[in-house]
């Protein structure tokens, strides 16, 4: 394995004061981009979805749980897989607590195509409480309607079959109409498993109307 070189103190001060020039041009630049990316346009989802999790069947707007914004997780999980991708997983690992994001006026929920027989024990295996639903075929191969994950590109096809791959997709409502804000894909999602870097992917950012300030946990009223 290869070591950093080993200099004196204050050589490491020069070093480190350097880096962290370049380091502040970076934030400054995402910050520029995330602003393009709050005022890039939406649009409207006039498809009905229907998925099923613990309290059975839900729609699209069941899953913002009566708050403002959502950001779902395209965990891979394929009908014929019997547990979920392992990659997948560990991001889901790496989501904060989701008392910050719904304080936040955000709901967050992973959607897979597997039917929910499955995604049900491989949850309870992984100790995970996040709202997970299936939008795909049930054990008996009845379709529930438009494929959530193929339409919004989480599901493609290649060379006649179907990939599943790892996205979030972010929604945004106005009473009962919901709109598609923005998707990333692939290593679009490195680091932004923290409440911070799932905000910053939504329409309204950090700070979306009713929202409440920093809190423990366990503090927030709901």
């Amino acid at each position: 394995m290869s070591l950093p070189e080993i200099v004196s103190r204050e050589q490491w001060r020069a070093a480190r004061e350097e880096l962290l020039r370049k380091e502040e041009a970076v934030r400054r630049a995402r910050e520029v981009l995330g602003a393009e990316r709050r005022r890039l346009p939406m649009t409207e989802v006039d498809a009905e979805y229907v998925f099923e999790g613990g309290d059975g069947k839900a729609t699209l707007l069941d899953l913002f749980e009566g708050r403002a914004q959502l950001v779902v997780h395209h965990f891979e999980f394929a009908p014929e897989w019997k547990s979920g991708c392992p990659c997948c997983a560990a991001f889901l690992d790496q989501v904060g607590h989701l008392a910050h994001l719904r304080a936040r006026n955000t709901s967050f929920a992973a959607v897979s195509r597997a039917p929910f027989t499955r995604i049900l024990p491989f949850k309870a295996r992984m100790g995970w409480a996040v709202p997970w639903y299936s939008s795909g075929h049930d054990d008996c191969g009845h379709d529930p309607g438009r494929d959530f994950n193929r339409d919004f590109e989480a599901t493609v096809e290649s060379d006649g079959e179907l990939v599943e791959r790892p996205g979030l997709s972010c929604f945004l409502r106005d009473h009962d109409r919901v709109f598609h804000t923005y998707s990333v894909y692939d290593d679009g999602l490195d680091g932004l498993g923290t409440t911070t870097g799932l905000l910053d992917l939504t329409a309204l950012g950090r700070s979306p109307a009713g929202s409440d300030r920093l809190r423990l946990h366990d503090e927030y009223d709901s």
